[in-house]
């Protein structure tokens, strides 16, 4: 599976970290800020693209408190991106959800938080169904 990855100044160290354990965990990783970005909103907007675009299956990226690059993620239609701070809600929002994307905040989640927070995120599939009825209704908001 390919993950692209993501991050301005604030979650750069983090990112790093995480490129590194999915590297060693045996992910192929897209790094879409070789150097940090100037600002999320860039980050995670390249992120969605990149995911939306068939370039990586899923995307993570990194700011200083998460929120700001999940908010900037979901402007782009058909992208669904959730701010994690604990596993449970990275696992569920992938299952029920259809998470393309999650966003960790660096100076909310330390390096071993956002291991978890990526396993969880990357081990389950979602699973459709009546679950579908939800990004549907999304959707059509647009």
């Amino acid at each position: 599976m390919k993950i692209a990855v993501a991050a301005d100044k604030a979650g750069f160290d983090l990112k790093e970290t995480i490129k590194t354990y999915l590297t060693n965990k045996g992910y192929e990783v897209l790094d879409l800020t070789e150097t940090p970005a100037e600002d999320f909103v860039d980050s995670s907007v390249a992120v969605a693209h990149a995911v939306l675009d068939g370039m990586a299956q899923r995307g993570i990226m990194f700011d200083e408190y998460g929120i700001g690059s999940a908010m900037a993620s979901n402007k782009v239609h058909g992208m669904v991106t959730a701010n994690v701070t604990e596993e449970n809600t990275a696992h569920m929002t992938t299952q029920h959800n259809g998470a393309k994307a999650i966003a960790i905040g660096a100076g909310i989640v330390g390096p071993r938080l956002a291991e978890a927070l990526v396993d969880s995120y990357l081990s389950v599939e979602y699973a459709g169904g009546r679950h579908q009825i939800r990004l549907d209704m999304l959707e059509k908001l647009y």
